[in-house]
C-alpha cells in the first residue's frame, strides 16, 4: 500500500502514527512545499525573539521519519490531483502515485483588500519561513504594526516586543472574540499593556501609506496615522482547499469530510485546518483550525486509511496560550452572548489577572474560560468532553473551582481502570 500525505503540519504526524499502528510496511511519502519538518507552529514567536533556538522547533526528531520508514519530499508542491488515476503532478514534473491520499494542506493567510498592502514591508505569520524573514529585520526596525485580532496577531506582536520594538495592534473588534469573552479579553488585553503592546480596539484599518520609494510610513486608521517600519498582516486564515476543489472533491467551509475522515473520494483523506469535521459538542460539521484537533483528525484519518474503521468522535474548540506569563484556556461553548438555554458561573479577582467562567447546559458543563490559574484546566476539559451531568453540589463544586475527578460517574472510571 502505498500512502501520500500532501502537507506536513501536525494532522500528518498524526497519520504517519495512525498508519503504523495497523500498518507497518507499507510505504509512505510526505509532500511539503515548507523547506523543514513538521514543527511547533506556536513556537515560532519565542523563535522569532530568541527565546527558542531552531532546534528546538521540530515537533519530531529526525529518526520519528527513520523509524517509521517516510520518505520526505520537502520544498516540493503538488500543482495537482487526479483522483481517478491516482496520481500526483508535482512542481518539478515529478508524478507520485497513491493507493491512499491524506490532504492535510492547512489555512492560507487572508490578504485583506487594502491600499498599500502590496509591496515591501508587509508580512505574514505563520511558518518559519515567515519568522526567518522577520528575524532579518527584527533588530534594524522601531515601529510595527499588526493588523488583526486573533493568535497569530498576539504572537507576533510579542515576539517583536520582546525584542524591543514598538508595536501596534489594530483590531477591528476586541481581541480573541472566537475564544473569549469580553472579561478575559480585557484581563488580557491589561496584561500586555503593561508588557509595552499598543492596543487600537474598534478601529478600522483605512490604508497603508508608503513613501516614494515603496516603503512604509504607517497604518492609516479611522483614529489617524499609527507609525510602522513593517506591518504584520494577522487577519486570518482560510483552509488551502485548492487541490480538494482541483480534484473534484466536496467542499464547503473547508473539505468536507465523514466520521471516517474520508472525503468525497473513498481513498482520499483529509484533515487539520483545511478539513470540515465533526464538532464533538453540537455534532455539526465545521472547521476547527486547532493543534489538538488537527493531530486527533490525522491519527483517525491515518488509522482509517490503513484500514481501521475508527471513528472520529470530534473535535472541540479549544485554545490555550500563555501572554507574557499570563496563561489562559478557552475549551467549548464560551461566546453565548444572551442565549437563556445556558446557565453562567463566574469568578473573577482582576487585580490578580484571575478569571474563571464556566457555562453549563442542562447540567453539564458546556464550556470554560480561565485566565491566570488554570491548573485545573484538564478536569474541566474532562467534564466537557464526556457530557457528565452534575447535580446541585457537583456544579457547586466546579464552580468553587474545585472540578475533582471525584463527581465522576462510577461507570467512567470503571471503565478507565479496566481499560488502562
Amino acid at each position: 500500500m502505498d500512502y501520500v500525505i500532501v502537507g506536513n503540519g501536525v494532522s500528518a504526524i498524526g497519520a504517519i502514527e495512525g498508519i503504523r499502528q495497523h500498518d507497518k510496511t507499507g510505504s509512505i511519502t510526505i509532500i511539503s512545499d515548507e523547506a523543514v519538518p513538521t514543527y511547533g507552529r506556536p513556537l515560532i514567536s519565542y523563535y522569532l525573539s530568541d527565546k527558542i533556538k531552531f532546534d528546538t522547533l521540530p515537533f519530531r526528531p529526525e529518526e520519528f521519519y527513520e523509524r517509521n520508514q517516510v520518505a520526505m519530499r520537502l520544498g516540493s508542491r503538488v500543482l495537482s490531483v487526479d483522483a481517478k488515476e491516482k496520481v500526483l503532478v508535482l512542481d518539478c514534473g515529478d508524478k507520485v502515485k497513491f493507493d491512499k491520499l491524506l490532504l492535510a494542506t492547512g489555512g492560507t493567510p487572508v490578504k485583506p483588500s487594502l491600499p498599500g498592502i502590496e509591496g515591501p514591508g508587509v508580512h505574514n505569520f505563520t511558518t518559519v519561513a515567515h519568522a526567518e524573514t522577520l528575524k532579518e529585520l527584527v533588530d534594524k526596525v522601531k515601529h510595527v504594526v499588526v493588523i488583526g485580532a486573533g493568535l497569530i496577531a498576539l504572537k507576533a506582536a510579542e515576539g517583536f516586543a520582546e525584542k524591543g520594538v514598538d508595536v501596534t495592534i489594530v483590531v477591528r473588534s476586541r481581541i480573541m472574540r472566537a475564544y473569549f469573552d469580553e472579561t478575559a479579553g480585557e484581563l488580557i488585553v491589561e496584561h500586555l499593556e503593561k508588557n509595552g503592546i499598543r492596543f487600537m480596539q474598534g478601529t478600522a484599518t483605512k490604508e497603508i501609506i508608503r513613501y516614494e520609494d515603496g516603503t512604509i510610513k504607517g497604518v492609516e486608521t479611522d483614529q489617524g496615522l499609527v507609525p510602522a517600519d513593517v506591518v504584520i498582516v494577522a487577519a486570518g486564515v482560510r483552509p488551502n482547499m485548492g487541490l480538494a476543489i482541483q480534484a473534484g472533491l466536496a467542499t464547503d467551509q473547508g473539505i468536507r469530510v465523514d466520521d471516517y475522515m474520508t472525503t468525497s473520494d473513498p481513498d482520499v483523506f483529509a484533515a487539520g485546518d483545511v478539513a470540515e469535521a465533526k464538532d464533538l459538542l453540537t455534532g455539526e460539521y465545521t472547521v476547527r483550525p486547532i493543534w489538538p484537533n488537527a493531530y486527533s483528525q490525522g491519527l483517525n484519518a491515518g488509522r482509517n486509511m490503513a484500514g481501521a474503521r475508527t471513528p472520529y468522535s470530534g473535535g472541540l474548540s479549544m485554545n490555550s496560550i500563555t501572554y507574557y506569563g499570563l496563561p489562559t484556556i478557552s475549551v467549548g461553548e464560551t461566546n453565548l452572548a444572551d442565549d437563556d438555554r445556558f446557565e453562567t458561573a463566574v469568578f473573577l479577582d482582576r487585580e490578580n489577572s484571575v478569571y474563571r467562567k464556566l457555562i453549563f447546559k442542562n447540567n453539564v458543563l458546556a464550556g470554560c474560560i480561565l485566565i491566570g490559574e488554570i491548573d485545573a484546566a484538564g478536569f474541566y476539559t474532562s467534564f466537557i468532553k464526556n457530557g457528565f451531568e452534575l447535580d446541585a453540589e457537583g456544579k457547586e463544586r466546579l464552580m468553587e473551582g474545585d472540578p475533582s475527578p471525584a463527581l465522576w460517574p462510577d461507570s467512567f472510571i470503571e471503565a478507565m481502570m479496566n481499560n488502562p
